[in-house]
């Protein structure tokens, strides 16, 4: 029940949403939903270090088969190990911060905050599912709400944003339903074909059937992960829609991607994986590349967040295909870091939006004269993403590189060495924002009238803050967590 607890908490706050008679109901019932699935998710990150300081020693924990169509053998497997627990107790924290990010949003509201709500309910059940079909049905739930999300509630132009994502993504499972059925036809478990992932595990695939679907699905799920060249929908998508959506599908969603290319495609593919990695690797270093470049050209305060995901997205990727536990340690850990720093910079920007109407740089200036809470948050930000010690964009960016770089091979370290040098120009786009948003003199008069954040504002940057600077501080308790669970995927 401690697993099903993390969907029935969101699902019910969102349909007593559904029932709420005003605006102030409908934020009251999500918050008060939202906190006690971070206390939830909390919770189970506590009964989860007391199961593995006992010598626990199973693969995934509180796992449970609730059998659903048995005549296709798929059922509604579900369990967590250690990444699962971390990519849970993130989710919690962005949709959390999210709803108070929101705490103005009075058009719609109740339709607005159920659909917010549905979104986290799919990401969590697929953070928990150990079945490929449930999964991807999960998957597709966290997905399909974006497109109401962006289209009514966005800015600029949020229909062909909308419809961009939609369709790319769409795209994608595409793929991944033929992936995903590949799998199962070429299983054979007690005779017979098994959606089950640990199950799925321990087949030894024949190479040819490897060959055709682990590129299938390896990209289906990078679609999402902005997988150069597959990402143009991500800056659209991100820069239209409302501050809530951005922050909880640049921290969370993309980070589906991610997981599923580590727990599915490399999981269970392992030899097309190694075989095929060189080529990947080219992708995702141009995705490293391009994001940050991408960036220098942008006076868009979301696009310029939009572009840095793609880097760091592709940074997570790049680093899964090092195929080694202290690369994919980083990347695991870079998906926390990005996924908080990501939703730190979204929240932030809509605030200084909701009071300045702009979102263009050189129409700002000096805001740490009148908002000196929102200025300093937004510098924390900005130094979590250029990586300095101390916060967790630091310990992400280094465990990468550093494991990156034990593989033996020149290719790549030769490549590495490239994706390296996008620290450099994140530095030069960071601290170029961050001087012309914050220092100098006010550039508009009418700025100097302007109060700075609120209480839930508080609530939200502070939460998301504490969280980056406990992981910079102290990783070692995540990592350890993530790298038991990478000793059962990477053996």
């Amino acid at each position: 029940m401690l697993l099903i607890s993390l969907i029935v908490i969101p699902a019910l706050t969102a349909l007593a949403v559904m029932f709420a008679r005003h605006a102030q109901q409908v934020k009251t019932l999500s918050a008060t939903g939202m906190s006690i699935q971070l206390v939830q998710s909390f919770y189970l990150l506590y009964e989860f270090l007391k199961e593995r300081s006992a010598g626990n020693s199973e693969t995934v924990l509180f796992g449970n088969r609730l059998e659903w169509y048995p005549s296709l053998h798929i059922s509604f497997d579900y369990g967590v190990d250690g990444i699962s627990v971390a990519m849970i107790l993130l989710t919690s924290i962005v949709i959390f911060t999210g709803v108070f990010a929101s705490w103005e949003v009075k058009d719609q509201a109740k339709e607005f905050f159920a659909s917010l709500i549905i979104l986290a309910t799919g990401v969590f059940g697929f953070f928990i599912s150990l079945d490929l079909f449930v999964m991807f049905l999960f998957f597709e739930l966290a997905v399909i709400p974006m497109y109401l999300l962006i289209g009514i509630w966005g800015s600029g132009k949020k229909e062909y944003s909308a419809m961009k994502l939609t369709l790319m993504l769409m795209a994608g499972s595409a793929l991944l339903v033929i992936g995903i059925l590949g799998i199962y036809f070429h299983s054979d478990v007690n005779g017979s074909h098994s959606f089950n992932i640990i199950d799925l595990a321990n087949q030894n695939f024949p190479m040819e059937m490897q060959r055709i679907f682990f590129p299938l699905t390896f990209i289906g799920f990078g679609v999402i992960g902005a997988l150069f060249p597959f990402h143009t929908w991500s800056p659209d998508g991100h820069s239209s829609a409302p501050t809530a959506v951005s922050m909880l599908h640049a921290g969370v969603l993309m980070k589906l991607g991610g997981y599923g290319c580590l727990k599915v495609a490399i999981y269970l593919m392992p030899e097309a994986a190694n075989e095929m990695a060189w080529i990947f690797l080219i992708l995702t270093s141009l995705s490293v590349i391009y994001g940050a470049l991408g960036v220098i050209a942008q006076t868009d305060l979301k696009y310029i967040n939009a572009y840095s995901s793609v880097s760091h997205c592709g940074l997570v990727l790049f680093a899964l295909l090092m195929l080694n536990k202290t690369a994919s340690n980083g990347a695991v850990l870079q998906m926390i870091s990005h996924g908080l720093m990501t939703a730190l910079f979204f929240a932030l920007i809509g605030m200084l939006y909701s009071r300045t109407h702009t979102r263009m740089v050189h129409e700002m200036g000096g805001l740490m004269k009148v908002l000196p809470f929102l200025s300093v948050c937004y510098v924390i930000a900005g130094l979590a993403s250029l990586g300095l010690p101390g916060l967790s964009g630091f310990v992400a960016e280094m465990t990468i590189f550093v494991g990156a770089f034990q593989h033996p091979d020149m290719f790549h370290r030769v490549i590495t060495i490239i994706a390296i040098s996008s620290i450099v120009v994140t530095a030069v786009y960071i601290l170029r924002v961050v001087g012309s948003l914050l220092m100098g003199p006010v550039k508009n008069e009418a700025y100097n009238n302007l109060k700075d954040a609120t209480w839930y504002e508080r609530l939200a940057t502070v939460t998301l803050i504490a969280a980056i600077v406990s992981i910079g501080i102290a990783p070692l308790w995540l990592s350890d967590i993530i790298m038991e669970s990478l000793g059962v995927i990477l053996d």
